[in-house]
C-alpha cells in the first residue's frame, strides 16, 4: 500500500508540474496554441511539418494579434515566437547584450566539435568571434577566389560530361560536390576531387554531419530543450564517425603544413597561425587544437550544406522562370565579354541580377529558417505585460518574416527585383534574415554568397535548366531535418548552351 501511495504521490506531482507548465501562457494572457502532452505545440514535428515551417505558420497566425510575440511550448520548454519586427530588431541588434546567446547545445569537454562559433556563449564567444573576423574580409575573399573558380570550372565540365548519357540530372548532389570541394580545399587544403569520386568522403560526411544524430535522434527534444542539463549528463550530438573523420583530417592537415611550411592563403592557414600562437603560450590570441578543429568543422558543414542547398533551390526557381534565366545568362555573358571572358571578384559584382537571384532564393528558402536567442536576464518591453523572463528561448521565425505579405507582396512568387538597391533601402531592417542580423550574424556570409554566385554563374553561362516530368512542383521539404532541404532532391532537365 505504501508503494502504491508513493507512486500516486509522484504521479500527482508530475501531473501538477506538467499542468503548471502548460498553463504558463494562459496565466500571462499571451496568445498561443493549446499544448498537448508531451510535445507541447510540436506535435507536427517531424512527421507532418518541418520545424521552421511550424514557426512560420505560428508567426503568420499571430502577427496581427496585438501582442509582440506568441507563446509556444517546445515540448516542456517555454518558448517565445517573435511576431513583431521591432522586437526582432531589439533582440538581434539594439539589446543584443541581453540576447547574445543562442541557447543551443554544445559540450566542449565531451563533444569538442560541437563547441563552434555558432553554439558557444558569453565571453568565450566574443573572444572567438574577434579572433576569426579578420579571416572573412573582402581581401581574404579575393585570395580564395581562384580556388573557387577552379572548382566551378571543374563542375561545369562534370555537368557537360554527364549530359550525353542523362538529359535529366539530380542537381543537389552535383552542386553539393562542388561546395564540398570548395570548402574542403579552403578549410582543409585538400584536393577532395568529390566531383569525380563516386563515393566522396567529404560529401558523405558533410551530409551525415547535418542529418545524423547521436542516440538515433531519440534524445533530440531533451538536448535542444535542456542544453545545460544535457551537458551535465555528458551527452553528445556529433556522431563518433563524423567526429573521428574531421578530427583526423584537421590533425593531418596541421602536421603536413607545419612540416612542409606550405602556405595557401586559405582559411586553414589563418587557423594554423592562431594555433601556433596558442602553442607558444598566447592563449589570448591563439586557438587550441580542439577549438581549431571545431571551427574548421563548422566552416565546412555550414558552407557545404547552405551554399549547395541555395544553388539547388536557385536552379529550381530559374527552371520555372525561363525569362529570368535568359536575362541572367545574357547579363553574365555581357559582363564576361568585357573582362576577357573570365570571372573575377570585381566583375561578379557587376552581375547585379546574379546576386538578386541568390538573395531572392534565400528569401524563399533560407536554409537555416529560424533564429534562436536566450534571455540573459528579465527583459521589459513598453507594456509590462509582455516581459520576457530570464532564460526564455526566443525564436525569430525568419521563414515567416520572409513570407509576410505585408513585407513581401505575393511572397510565394519568385521576384529577384525585390533585391534591387532601391527596394532593399525601402524595407526596414530584419526583414531578410538568411544569415541572421546584428553582432551574431553569420561570419561566413560573404564567403557563402561568393561561392554560390560563382557556381551559379558558371552553370547558367553554360547550361539551360528546365523542369522535367520528375521535377517536384511545388517543392516539399524534408520534415525531420533542422535545415530546409528538398525532399527526394531536385531533378531538372539540363541542356548544353
Amino acid at each position: 500500500m505504501l508503494i502504491i501511495a508513493l507512486i500516486g504521490i509522484i504521479l500527482g506531482l508530475l501531473y501538477y508540474a506538467v499542468r503548471n507548465r502548460y498553463t504558463y501562457w494562459v496565466r500571462r494572457g499571451i496568445p498561443h496554441d493549446e499544448p498537448t502532452f508531451p510535445k507541447g505545440n510540436m506535435g507536427d514535428w517531424s512527421s507532418k511539418r518541418q520545424l521552421s515551417v511550424i514557426f512560420k505558420d505560428y508567426y503568420l497566425k499571430y502577427k496581427n494579434s496585438g501582442s509582440p510575440f506568441a507563446g509556444l511550448y517546445f515540448f516542456f520548454t517555454k518558448t517565445i515566437v517573435v511576431t513583431d519586427l521591432e522586437l526582432a530588431k531589439r533582440v538581434l541588434i539594439k539589446d543584443f547584450n541581453n540576447f547574445e546567446n543562442r541557447g543551443i547545445f554544445y559540450n566542449e569537454e565531451d563533444d569538442p566539435l560541437s563547441a563552434t562559433l555558432v553554439t558557444i556563449e558569453g565571453q568565450k564567444w566574443r573572444h572567438l568571434r574577434h579572433k576569426l573576423s579578420p579571416t572573412f574580409t573582402s581581401g581574404k575573399m579575393k585570395h580564395m577566389l581562384p580556388i573557387v573558380l577552379r572548382v566551378a570550372e571543374e563542375m561545369s565540365k562534370v555537368f557537360n560530361e554527364k549530359l550525353p548519357s542523362a538529359k535529366e540530372l539530380e542537381i543537389t548532389d552535383l552542386v553539393g560536390r562542388y561546395t564540398a570541394d570548395v570548402i574542403g580545399t579552403c578549410a582543409f587544403g585538400l584536393n577532395c576531387n568529390s566531383q569525380r569520386g563516386a563515393n566522396a568522403d567529404f560529401v558523405d560526411m558533410g551530409k551525415r554531419a547535418v542529418t545524423e544524430r547521436r542516440y538515433f535522434g531519440l534524445l533530440d527534444f531533451f538536448i535542444f530543450g535542456y542544453p545545460k542539463l544535457s551537458r551535465r549528463l555528458h551527452l553528445k550530438i556529433t556522431t563518433e564517425e563524423v567526429s573521428d573523420f574531421y578530427t583526423r583530417i584537421v590533425r593531418e592537415t596541421i602536421d603536413y603544413r607545419l612540416k612542409t611550411k606550405e602556405k595557401r592563403n586559405d582559411f586553414m592557414d589563418m587557423l594554423i597561425e592562431m594555433y601556433q600562437k596558442h602553442q607558444e603560450g598566447n592563449t589570448e590570441d591563439g586557438l587550441s587544437f580542439e577549438e581549431l578543429a571545431a571551427q574548421a568543422f563548422i566552416f565546412f558543414v555550414a558552407g557545404f550544406e547552405t551554399s549547395s542547398t541555395t544553388m539547388g533551390f536557385a536552379l529550381y526557381e530559374l527552371a520555372q522562370h525561363q525569362d529570368i534565366q535568359d536575362k541572367l545568362r545574357a547579363q553574365i555573358k555581357e559582363v564576361l565579354a568585357k573582362h576577357n571572358n573570365e570571372f573575377s571578384y570585381d566583375n561578379i559584382k557587376e552581375m547585379a541580377l546574379l546576386e538578386q537571384v541568390v538573395m531572392e532564393t534565400l528569401r524563399k528558402y533560407p536554409v537555416l529558417a529560424h533564429l534562436t536567442r536566450k534571455a540573459n536576464s528579465d527583459y521589459s518591453l513598453d507594456d509590462p505585460k509582455y516581459f520576457i523572463e530570464k532564460d526564455s528561448v526566443v525564436v525569430i521565425p525568419a521563414l515567416g518574416i520572409h513570407y509576410d505579405p505585408d513585407i513581401y507582396p505575393e511572397p510565394e512568387k519568385f521576384k529577384p527585383e525585390r533585391f534591387t538597391e532601391s527596394a532593399i533601402q525601402a524595407r526596414q531592417s530584419c526583414t531578410w534574415l538568411p544569415f541572421g542580423d546584428g553582432p551574431r550574424n553569420c561570419i561566413g556570409s560573404r564567403f557563402g554568397l561568393m561561392q554560390t554566385c560563382v557556381g551559379l554563374g558558371h552553370l547558367i553561362k553554360d547550361f539551360k535548366f528546365s523542369v522535367s516530368p520528375t521535377t517536384q512542383v511545388p517543392i516539399k521539404f524534408v520534415k525531420k531535418n533542422l535545415l530546409l532541404s528538398a525532399e527526394n532532391g531536385i531533378h531538372l532537365k539540363v541542356e548544353k548552351i
